[in-house]
Formats: C-alpha cells, structure tokens, sequence
C-alpha cells in the first residue's frame, strides 16, 4: 500500500482574541492619558481583561491517498480555510503535524496576483508565476489557458477593461492548468455564470480522473462535491464530525445544517386567530424525512398547518425555488371550505427536476387573500438524468400544479 499524500495528525490553530480597544483608544490618545494621570492609566491597564484564546482546530487527524479527492465541508467559522491555509504553508500550527508527499499548489482565491493595468497575455504569465508555474510551462499551455477562458479577442487588452466575468474566466484558467501533485481548492467553482461553472467542474473532474491528482476541495455547492469526491469530511467547531463516504458525509450535513438553519417562526397573534403552518418536511414516499435525494427518485412533501376558525375558500399551496432564487415549481390544492381545526397536506412529485439545491415554500390564503407563506425547508437532488426523462431547468420557468394533492382533518 502507497503511503499517504497527505497526512495530517493531531493538527490544532489557536488565536488570540484581544478586547477591543475602548473609545479613545487610539495610541496618542493613550499616551496623552499616560502623561496627564500616570497612576490611573496603570490602574486601568492592570483591570484590563484577559486575551481570550479561540481554537480554529483542535486535534484534527486524517490522510489522503494519491489520486483522491476528498470534499471538506461545514458551515461557515467551522475550520475549513484556516486548514487549507495551514496545508498551504500560509500559517503555521499550534500543534500537529502535516507530512505532504509531492509538489502542492493552492487555489484558495481565483484572481489574487492579476494586477489590473497589464494585460490578459501578461497577467497570465504573472499569474502563473505566483500559482508557482515556470514560465515554460506557462507557454506551453498558453494557448490551452486562453481557449479555456474564451477571451482570445481581448488578450492584449489591460485587465481592467473586463467584465467581471472575462476577469474571473481568465483567473480561473491559469489556475486550472496547474500541474502539481496535489491540488488545494478552495470555493472557486462558485464564479461565473451557470455555464462557466460547469466547465469549471468538468475541468476538475478531468483533472482528478484522468491526471490522478490529490485534492482536497472545499465548497459549499453540494452538488458539486458530491460529484467530484468518493469521500468527504465534515468540520464542526474546529473539530472533524464525520469522515467518509461523500454520500453519507453531505447526508449528515445537510440534516444537521437543515435543522439548525429552518426553524418554522411562532405564529405571531394575529396568525393564532387565523392560520398557521405547524410543520413542514421532504420525505421519501414511505415518510422519512430527508434533505437528499438521486435526481428522479420520488419524494412528497408534508405539511401541517392549524386553522383556527373556518374558511370558506382556504388554499394551502407550496413552492420550489432553485440555488440561484428562481422559482421552479409551484403547487396548490383546489379552494375549499374547510372548518376550524388541524390538518395535512400531501403534495406528490411527478415532475422530473435537475440537480441542485432547492428551498421549499409553503403558503396560506383564503380567497385569494395571503395569510402566511415561510420557507420550510431545504433539500437537494444529486445526479444525472435518469434515461427517458424530459428534464426541467432551472430558471428556465415554473412549473403549475404538477404535484398530486391531497388535504385531510387529522
């Protein structure tokens, strides 16, 4: 068996979190106070509080094989880009170890090193310079870099003249040519357009299929780690909560991430008086709740809502809207009188939707007067389409009443 590309042991950051400076705390005024009241400036320096430690990781341990990917995820302050800056020799540990076999290149931000007054040609040479290319490497894959960036037409022109997305196409495909051993990657499929970010991915796919490199990725598109990485490694706190296969790491994830991030509100008083959603969940056709799904495979979502008097023409209706804010589907039940009382409703997927995440809308109305609408939830469909299907993209329109529905009295 190979020894490890990277391995890392018993790793642990530490900062010091000073107390902010009082007002007036600047240094003259510091040591104007110094000189008018020495003894009181003392006094008040002695009272002063503790530095605070804050621990980034503690005690974190893993390795990765030659020619793995590994997804590293978490919310946002968990520890993830304090370890790929320790990994990339920007900062030291406080404790551990890191043993890393082969030559480490790191994309921790798309773009840092182009100076604006000098051209795309330029930039692309200084660029890869910085990232750690030689510059026969650079001419190399010069014309390789360009046709990836599809900005042939303005190569001599200085970089401030781009658009923000010629900037960051060009930023990304110096970055993408690198041929190191291993590879450190961090949030850089997040740029660009829809289009441009799946050849970003593509690009990175072919990188760690075909070329065999290590690579420790981070991101928060989920749909994009699961694609790219057999395994996966969740931080929490500064800590590892999960290592293993992608699949059941973002499982964990997204339960854990979901619950703490979509809590229904309280019923304000004036919703008591009328209507409220109780509860809402995705769920496979047998009632577990769950965040993930295969794309195609079927799920239903509930919901629970409590009315408090009777409605002569109530709607009880939900919503799907895709990663980037646009809506998807949307689904209601027929206007019905219904009296005071509890009550669930099913709606039932038949159409085929892509992969992403997606966030869950339920509403409330009566005669077409909006009582409540919250978002209940989140979820997210991962992989390609299943054969025979037509597929719905994203962004592209809404679908209507394509669920099947039912309302009953619990």
């Amino acid at each position: 068996m190979s020894a490890p590309a990277v391995a890392v042991e018993g790793l642990s950051k530490r900062y010091s979190l000073r107390p902010a400076a009082a007002p007036g705390g600047l240094l003259r005024d510091r040591l104007a106070q110094a000189v008018r009241a020495p003894a009181r400036w003392l006094r008040r320096d002695a009272a002063a509080p503790a530095v605070e430690d804050f621990w980034a990781l503690q005690d974190v341990s893993f390795s990765v094989a030659p020619g793995e990917v590994l997804g590293i995820i978490g919310r946002n302050g968990a520890g993830k880009s304090t370890l790929l800056k320790i990994l990339s020799r920007i900062t030291e540990p406080t404790h551990g170890r890191i043993r890393l076999r082969g030559r480490v290149a790191s994309l921790l931000e798309v773009g840092t090193g182009f100076h604006p007054e000098l051209t795309g040609r330029e930039n692309v040479y200084l660029n890869g310079a910085i990232l750690g290319m030689h510059r026969a490497e650079i001419r190399r894959k010069f014309d390789e870099i360009v046709a990836f960036a599809e900005v042939e037409r303005f190569l001599d022109t200085p970089v401030k003249h781009y658009s923000s997305g010629m900037y960051v196409r060009l930023a990304f495909a110096v970055a993408a040519h690198l041929e190191p051993e291993i590879l450190i990657v961090d949030e850089v499929l997040a740029v660009g357009d829809i289009a441009f970010q799946k050849k970003c991915l593509g690009k990175m796919q072919a990188v760690a299929r075909g070329d065999g490199r290590t690579i420790l990725f981070v991101s928060h598109n989920i749909n994009a780690v699961r694609q790219l990485c057999r395994s996966a490694l969740l931080l929490a706190h500064g800590r590892i909560q999960a290592l293993d296969g992608a699949n059941r790491v973002l499982e964990l994830y997204l339960r854990d991430h979901d619950a703490a991030a979509l809590r229904l509100p309280a019923p304000t008083p004036e919703l008591r008086h009328r209507a409220y959603v109780t509860a809402a969940a995705v769920e496979t056709p047998a009632g577990e709740a769950r965040a993930s799904f295969a794309v195609g495979e079927p799920y239903r979502v509930r919901v629970r809502f409590e009315l408090a008097r009777s409605y002569g023409a109530f709607v009880v209706g939900i919503g799907l809207v895709a990663g980037d804010g646009s809506p998807v589907q949307t689904a209601w039940a027929p206007p019905a009188e219904l009296a005071a009382g509890p009550y669930e409703a099913l709606f039932e997927q038949t159409a085929h939707l892509q992969a992403g995440p997606y966030t869950l809308l339920v509403g409330l109305s009566d005669h077409d007067q909006s009582i409540q609408q919250v978002e209940a939830a989140r979820f997210d469909l991962a992989g390609d389409v299943p054969h025979g299907y037509f597929p719905l993209t994203a962004g592209v329109g809404t679908v209507l009443n394509s669920m099947r529905i039912s309302v009953c009295r619990q």
